[in-house]
């Protein structure tokens, strides 16, 4: 088994990137967060060990995270590998995966800092519906959404302030995981300020 891992900041349209792989691969893509809710929601022995740190406000352990990790990758579709989104994030989960299957390509989608902000600080939604839209490339037309229940709706944490400590955090992590994985020449970085079908283009290239 081989897998590969994809990661970016947030608002580097990662999850757009992720579904054209998984569509051209056939490698089902692995959300630690997705898992360890289904986990919890299904209350087997992991999900219910995690369920009483996220109770308590707490990081779920890299050992139960690997232990979700290990059994997803024993289901039928994972055979031939998987795409890891967002994970690892740090040398330690990296360490920890690699004792389980062999990461042969890391995909990094890369994006100015001003752009994120740009991206995230400029969304909204409708309440009624849930379209996406943005302040410069998808504003809402003069007559409202199209569901004819038209509210405008704007997540209290894309601010600026929150948008960039997010990034900070981000950074921090990733910028050692980053160089680690280079060592090991499997690293591909990706410019993601550009139209979508560039980006997806030189990712499924790198893959090859």
């Amino acid at each position: 088994m081989s897998s590969i891992v994809l990661f970016g900041p947030p608002g580097a349209g990662k999850g757009t990137q992720a579904e054209r792989i998984t569509d051209s691969t056939g490698l089902p893509q692995i959300s630690t967060g997705d898992m360890l809710r289904a986990a919890v929601k299904a209350g087997t022995e992991t999900g219910l060990l995690a369920k009483t740190f996220m109770e308590a406000g707490q990081l779920v352990p890299d050992e139960v995270i690997i232990a979700l990790i290990k059994d997803r990758i024993t289901h039928p579709d994972a055979v031939d590998g998987v795409m890891f989104d967002g994970f690892p994030r740090t040398i330690p989960q990296a360490e920890a995966l690699a004792s389980i299957t062999k990461v042969t390509h890391v995909i990094a989608i890369e994006v100015p800092d001003e752009r994120i902000v740009g991206r995230i600080c400029g969304r909204y939604s409708c309440a009624g519906c849930g379209s996406v839209y943005h302040d410069t490339f998808n504003p809402v037309g003069t007559d409202g959404c199209n569901c004819g229940n038209w509210e405008e709706k704007r997540r209290a944490d894309d601010n600026e302030g929150t948008v960039m400590s997010r990034l900070g955090a981000y950074h921090e992590q990733t910028s050692p995981l980053a160089a680690w994985y280079e060592t090991a020449g499997i690293f591909h970085r990706v410019n993601g300020d550009r139209a979508i079908d560039e980006i997806t283009e030189d990712i499924l290239a790198a893959l090859n």
